[in-house]
C-alpha cells in the first residue's frame, strides 16, 4: 500500500494558468484577509494536512506558513463560506479569537491557489524558539489607550524597516535603521537598554 496515498489531494496539482482560469470563472465574491498568531503548535505535518483538507473544501486560496512557534497566513475566502471558515478557525483552541486584517481594496483575485507550508519560523527573526516564550505576548491597544499611554510618557518604538518609517512615523518614536526584521531586534534591544522599567509601545504594519 502506498504510504502517501492519503496525501495525494493535499497539494494543488494544477498549473498557474489552470488555476487562474478557474478563478476568473468564479461567480462569487471573496474576502482577502491576513492573520498571524504566536502559539506553540505540534505535529506540524499532520496539522498542515488537516488545515489543507478543511480549507480546500471551502475553496480558500492563499499562502500560509506554520511552524512550532505559530501561524502566518494571507488568504482569500469565498464570502458564502466565510462563516464556515470562522467556525473552522475557532474550532482550534490555539486560534480562537485571532484578529483578522482585511484588504481595503479587494477584487477577490489576491491568490490563485492554496499553499500551506511547514517552516522553521513564521518570521525570519534570527532567534531560536528556545530564546523566548511565544505565548508571552503584549497587549493590543485601542487608539484611545495608545494615545493615553503616550501622554503618560511611554516609549514608542517603530518596528518597521527604515523605508516604511521614513514615509511616516509617530513623533518621538525610536526608529531602528534596519532593512530586515532580523537586523532590527538587536538594534531595538540596544535602544531600550536602561529603559526596562518603562512602558514600551511597539507598532508595525501588522498593528499596534
Amino acid at each position: 500500500m502506498d504510504p502517501n496515498a492519503g496525501k495525494k489531494h493535499m497539494f494543488n496539482k494544477l498549473s498557474k494558468s489552470e488555476c487562474l482560469d478557474i478563478l476568473n470563472k468564479e461567480d462569487f465574491s471573496r474576502k482577502t484577509v491576513s492573520f498571524y498568531r504566536y502559539v506553540i503548535l505540534k505535529d506540524l505535518s499532520d496539522f498542515r494536512d488537516e488545515l489543507y483538507k478543511s480549507w480546500n473544501k471551502l475553496a480558500v486560496l492563499g499562502r500560509i506558513y506554520i511552524a512550532k512557534e505559530g501561524i502566518n497566513a494571507q488568504l482569500s475566502v469565498p464570502e458564502h463560506h466565510w462563516e464556515e471558515f470562522i467556525e473552522n478557525i475557532n474550532s482550534y483552541k490555539q486560534f480562537q479569537g485571532v484578529p483578522f486584517k482585511f484588504a481595503l481594496e479587494d477584487n477577490g483575485k489576491s491568490f490563485f491557489k492554496l499553499t500551506i507550508k511547514v517552516r522553521n519560523q513564521i518570521v525570519a527573526d534570527g532567534l531560536s524558539i528556545d530564546d523566548y516564550d511565544v505565548t508571552n505576548v503584549g497587549e493590543h491597544l485601542t487608539a484611545k489607550q495608545w494615545n493615553k499611554a503616550i501622554d503618560n510618557g511611554a516609549i514608542v518604538v517603530d518596528m518597521r524597516n527604515h523605508y516604511e518609517s521614513e514615509i511616516g512615523h509617530f513623533n518621538g518614536a525610536l526608529l531602528p535603521s534596519s532593512e530586515t526584521f532580523k537586523q532590527e531586534l538587536p538594534m531595538v534591544k540596544a535602544l531600550l537598554k536602561g529603559k526596562e522599567e518603562k512602558s514600551i509601545l511597539l507598532y508595525c504594519t501588522g498593528g499596534i
